[in-house]
């Protein structure tokens, strides 16, 4: 019988081998979702098979309730994660979400520290530093370890949009970025590694150095993102 999720399953498949292909993870690290809003069902990488033996059909579709529509595979470990930031009002509009481990990324967030505006690369993506979530506490961590993640997520997103700043990392954890498709979503993990990399080197060469000034990070974020925006590289 033909699949009623094919599409989407493409698009899940082809995302996640962007992951090993953009330095993001090794083995089985990391997973992509994509979402169908008006099903109301995401499709997710299968929990530990290796990207090199992927194929769309080992995608499995779930609803927000992380009930399996379709896959004969166990979903990634971190599908309700997922799940959570799909149901979020706040988050309405995303369409894929990107999870990796990456390197400097995740040094970050085993810093528990948000990643700093320092320059226009930075400010190009978003007008304020990356944040960063509390540490779980033992309490949540006894609850639902994923969906705990995903309501650390949505509590940091509480005072901010994440349409504006499509990236976090998780305290102790590692990264997470979206976007309205799956190709954006993937993107904005590459420039989170890429934005925790310049940074990191950044603080090696000058410990003292301070925020990008104001003016700058207006211009930059605003000409790409504006309403006016007219940059494009």
């Amino acid at each position: 019988m033909k699949s009623t999720y094919t599409e989407l399953k493409q698009q899940a498949f082809e995302a996640n081998l962007e992951i090993p292909r953009r330095g993001l993870a090794i083995y089985t690290f990391g997973n992509v979702s994509a979402f169908d809003a008006e099903r109301a069902v995401f499709a997710i990488k299968p929990s530990g098979v290796p990207y090199e033996s992927l194929t769309a059909a080992d995608m499995v579709v779930l609803d927000l309730d992380c009930n399996v529509v379709e896959g004969r595979l166990r979903p990634s470990s971190d599908t309700k994660t997922h799940a959570a930031l799909y149901r979020a009002p706040q988050f309405r509009g995303i369409g894929a979400i990107v999870h990796t481990h990456s390197t400097y990324a995740t040094a970050w967030a085993q810093a528990r520290l948000p990643i700093p505006l320092y320059g226009t690369t930075h400010a190009d993506h978003l007008a304020e530093d990356v944040p960063c979530t509390a540490v779980m506490t033992a309490e949540a961590v006894e609850k639902d370890y994923e969906a705990e993640t995903g309501a650390q997520i949505i509590a940091c997103f509480s005072a901010r949009d994440p349409h504006q700043t499509p990236m976090v990392i998780v305290g102790g954890h590692g990264a997470f970025a979206w976007g309205k498709t799956a190709e954006k979503a993937v993107y904005h993990a590459v420039v989170l590694e890429e934005i925790a990399k310049i940074a990191a080197l950044t603080e090696t060469l000058n410990s003292q150095v301070g925020r990008l000034p104001d003016y700058l990070v207006r211009k930059h974020f605003e000409r790409k993102h504006g309403k006016n925006a007219t940059y494009g590289q």
